[in-house]
């Protein structure tokens, strides 16, 4: 871990509803060498959000202003697309410039994009401090990959993520700037001010809870909408935790994909290891990347960490599924 390591836990979504997670997450992240700092509203509840509206726009613009090395949302749920139209963008960017690499996934997501449509801003898709980090050991801790990845990524060493897919891909290869996220999210931004318009682009997408009839309409809505027709690549991840149903007969997510797949040149490559599940890897959003398929072997990978100059010697890490 390098010296400047500073992390700051704030909620700019969803409650928390107790506060032995985020306890826990900040003396796992202690361990780890990071100096943590929970913000003061991290706590703050109002209705199902981490405090009202004006509670969870300070938060996120009191991280921006102290720029910490990491700034790690706490969880996800939803609030941010409340949020969307009031955040200094140019604040954001400023700390990210300063090296603030701002970490998170599902409701993050309209975050992370909103620093790309505004301020071509990087930030990272990867862990949540109390859903990875703040899990008690009767469920199952903490992930090692997760873990891994995330101090990798976090001290510019992570370069590479493998993966398995499906046939068919054999000698694909590709470069291209990475972008995506929650489905859900990043399909209700789109038309908005705050959604990027990548072209030439590697998009990936993940949900949870969505049942594969839902998620194949969002992916039709993106490509009807040349979102993904204008892509290199799409990038599945995983869409867990939904539920069948007696009016499926036979029709499954596989499906759904193939139905996607069958409207588009787009190559659409399944297996990303990153999601609502225990093992995720971390991911630079905004970064160009360069992938390749070997047999079923997937291997994408960047430049480094452009906010993040090490004097390490250890060659690039790379994590499979």
């Amino acid at each position: 871990m390098s010296a400047s390591n500073s992390l700051t836990l704030y909620t700019p979504a969803g409650v928390l509803a107790h506060a032995a997670p985020l306890k826990r997450a900040a003396k796992r992240l202690e361990k780890l060498g990071f100096a943590v700092t929970v913000d003061e509203d991290a706590l703050a509840r109002h209705q199902r959000f981490g405090g009202d509206d004006a509670t969870r726009l300070a938060a996120l613009h009191r991280v921006a202003t102290a720029a910490p090395s990491v700034a790690l949302a706490t969880r996800g749920g939803y609030g941010l697309t409340r949020l969307l139209d009031q955040i200094d963008w140019k604040l954001l960017a400023r700390s990210v410039e300063q090296g603030t690499r701002w970490v998170g996934y599902s409701d993050i997501t309209a975050l992370q994009l909103g620093l790309l449509a505004h301020a071509k801003a990087q930030s990272w898709a990867g862990p949540l401090a109390c859903g990875d980090f703040g899990r008690s050991k009767d469920e199952g801790g903490v992930d090692d990959v997760t873990q891994d990845c995330f101090v990798e990524a976090m001290d510019g060493l992570l370069e590479a993520v493998g993966f398995r897919t499906e046939k068919g891909f054999e000698g694909l290869g590709l470069k291209g700037q990475l972008w995506g996220g929650n489905l859900c999210v990043l399909t209700s931004m789109l038309g908005t001010p705050h959604f990027p318009r990548i072209k030439g682009g590697v998009l990936f997408l993940e949900d949870v809870g969505e049942h594969p009839y839902r998620v194949e309409r969002m992916l039709l809505q993106l490509q009807q909408a040349g979102v993904l027709d204008a892509q290199k690549a799409v990038l599945l991840g995983e869409f867990s935790a939904w539920k069948k149903s007696p009016l499926d007969r036979g029709y499954t997510l596989k499906h759904a994909i193939e139905a996607v797949r069958a409207r588009t040149k787009t190559p659409i490559l399944t297996g990303l290891p990153f999601g609502h599940v225990d093992t995720k890897v971390c991911l630079p959003v905004g970064a160009k990347v360069e992938l390749v398929v070997e047999g079923r072997d997937v291997m994408m990978g960047w430049q480094g960490d452009p906010q993040h100059r090490h004097d390490h010697s250890e060659p690039h890490s790379e994590h499979a599924h």
